[in-house]
Order: C-alpha cells, then sequence, then structure tokens
C-alpha cells in the first residue's frame, strides 16, 4: 500500500463530524509535529500549525471535519430517528452501516411502504439491534453524533472508502509538511485544518481573520465528470493532476493565485486541470472573505460519488497536488 493510503487510512478512520473533530485533529497533530514550528488550536477547534518565516504569510487550509448524522429521537421500539450534519444524499444512505463516538453501531433503513421518489429524512431510521427504547438509550442518547462506517482500500492506484472528503485533502497537507520540513523558506507558513466546513465554512474564516494572510490556498476534493451519462459536464477527471480551481458556486478565485499554482506545476512537470464547481463550494469563499479579503485560490483533488460511503481518488493526483503546494509554498 502507498504513503497515501496508509495516511488516510490513520487520518480517516478518527470519529470527526462536524463539531466533534477532537480525534481528528488529535492525530493530525501527532503526526505534523515532526514538521513544523509550532501548533495551536483555536476556539473553534481549528488547529494551526505554522513553520515560521520572515516574508509573506501563506495560509494552507483543509477542513478536517466531515458530514455525518445526530440522533433526534428514539422510539418505543427502540429505531433511531435522526438528523444530517452537512449534506446527505438520500439514495447513499439505504441499508449502510453508522457508528456513534462510543463504538456503537447502527445501519440506516427506511420505512418500507413509503415510495423511493418521495423518501424524505423524515422516512428514514437508525436501527442498532434494540428490543426497545430503554434498550437503546444505553447505547445512544439523543444529540449522539454518528458517521458512516466502510472499508477502505487501495487498489490499482485508487483509493476508495468513506471520508475522503476532506481527510484526503489533510493528508495533502501533510504530505507537503513533510516535504518542506528541510527546505528554508522566507515566506511564513500556515497549514490549517479546518473545523465545520461541512455546515458553513465557519473554521476557516475565524482562522484567516486571525492569522491575516497575504495568500490563502484551499485544499479539497471536486467532482469529476468523467463518468457515463454524467448530467453536468465538468472537465476534470479522476488521475488527470490536481485540479486548479477556477470558481465554484461560492468564489471566483484570484486569477493570479491560480497563475502562481499553474506556474509551480509547470516548474515540476506536472499537468493540472482547471475546475469550474457548478454546484458546492470550499473553505475558499471564507478565505477570500476574511478582514479586508485575501487573495484566495484553491487545489482539489478529483473525486468520485462525493458524501457517499465509497468515495474515489486516484493517489497520484494526492502525491503531485502536495507537490505542487510545496513548490508554490516557496515560490
Amino acid at each position: 500500500m502507498s504513503k497515501v493510503f496508509d495516511l488516510w487510512k490513520e487520518v480517516g478512520g478518527a470519529f470527526g463530524p462536524s463539531g466533534r473533530e477532537d480525534a481528528v485533529r488529535e492525530t493530525i497533530a501527532g503526526i505534523a509535529g515532526a514538521y513544523i514550528d509550532d501548533i495551536t488550536t483555536d476556539a473553534l477547534g481549528n488547529l494551526i500549525c505554522r513553520k515560521k518565516g520572515a516574508g509573506k504569510k501563506v495560509l494552507f487550509a483543509a477542513h478536517m471535519d466531515s458530514i455525518g448524522v445526530v440522533a433526534t429521537y428514539i422510539d418505543e421500539n427502540g429505531f433511531i430517528r435522526f438528523s444530517q450534519i452537512g449534506g446527505l444524499y438520500y439514495a447513499d444512505l439505504v441499508n449502510i452501516t453508522v457508528r456513534f463516538a462510543n463504538g456503537t453501531r447502527g445501519v440506516i433503513s427506511f420505512e418500507e411502504k413509503t415510495p423511493m421518489k418521495d423518501m424524505t429524512l423524515a422516512h428514514m431510521f437508525i436501527d442498532i439491534g434494540a428490543k426497545n427504547a430503554e434498550e437503546a438509550r444505553k447505547l445512544v442518547q439523543i444529540g449522539d453524533f454518528a458517521v458512516f462506517e466502510a472499508p477502505r482500500f487501495e487498489q490499482n492506484g485508487v483509493l476508495c472508502g468513506p471520508y475522503l472528503d476532506n481527510r484526503i485533502g489533510c493528508v495533502t497537507l501533510l504530505l507537503m509538511m513533510e516535504q518542506l520540513a528541510e527546505t528554508e523558506t522566507e515566506n511564513d507558513l500556515y497549514f490549517v485544518f479546518t473545523a465545520q466546513e461541512e455546515v458553513g465554512l465557519r473554521g476557516a474564516g475565524a482562522a484567516a481573520f486571525a492569522v491575516e494572510p497575504d495568500v490563502a490556498i484551499a485544499v479539497d476534493v471536486t467532482d469529476t465528470g468523467d463518468l457515463p451519462e454524467m448530467k453536468t459536464a465538468m472537465a476534470v477527471e479522476m488521475g488527470g493532476g490536481p485540479a486548479v480551481k477556477v470558481m465554484d458556486r461560492s468564489v471566483i478565485c484570484s486569477p493570479a493565485v491560480c497563475a502562481g499554482l499553474e506556474k509551480a506545476a509547470e516548474l515540476l512537470g506536472i499537468s493540472t486541470q482547471r475546475e469550474i464547481l457548478q454546484c458546492g463550494g470550499t473553505d475558499t469563499a471564507a478565505l477570500q472573505k476574511a478582514r479586508a479579503g485575501v487573495a484566495a485560490g484553491a487545489v482539489s483533488i478529483p473525486t468520485r460519488y462525493i458524501h457517499s460511503p465509497s468515495e474515489m481518488c486516484a493517489v497520484s493526483d494526492v502525491e503531485q497536488s502536495a507537490a505542487l503546494l510545496a513548490k508554490f509554498a516557496v515560490l
């Protein structure tokens, strides 16, 4: 298995839905400590790692939180109703396994008399195998969060499993930090692992406000356009190299930052793709709007089946993204 897979398995396996990122933060901090000068955590739970320099401040951000579900009601038969944390697609939830922070596992199912076309979260429930409400409450309380539980694997240079979004972005920053560990750089570098991106880009804005960067780059996943009969054409494919974001629904990236990223890739002989994401957004928007505004851009990992338990990306795209960002950091 690749080093990328090993890191993703470690970081991706930590429990960390939005607002409950503690285990992910501790895991990342344990790895990052060998590569940077200091580590701090702010009130929102962002992990801020710094490699000190006297030059311009450059901030790299990857969100460490994930989507998930939260228990809202337990009926008399012990079935748990739930609400969403971040964006969920109903078709991805039927008969999948979820895991609560205490290790309790359950299966999401649905009221079978409801036609699939009419399905909403109100028709779904989590079955933990409890006989009744009393037994269920010994294992799960109202307000408990749960995440997808599914295997992770590497095959033919491809990773597959839950929470590539965005633990693979975190892995990319860790690889980048390792590459820069013995490199002298004039720039003052900040590697920020942000909290609560999936519920409104909350952590990134606070971190950028505090750091006051001259330039900010978000690292996240993006959709691809390489599957059969895609509804929306998109010029990004898995394995085609890092995607340099041009725009999405929340941001138009700084042309100078985009050009700088493409220059770094050219110097390394890395092919890049230009990303225009027509649905969704990333921390880039929050970084750009911090204080009086920040020159902001993004590097995205092309990923299939985003927000499902079986996301997929190419190892080479991750490795090349880390190299590109490390080069950009010293330009």
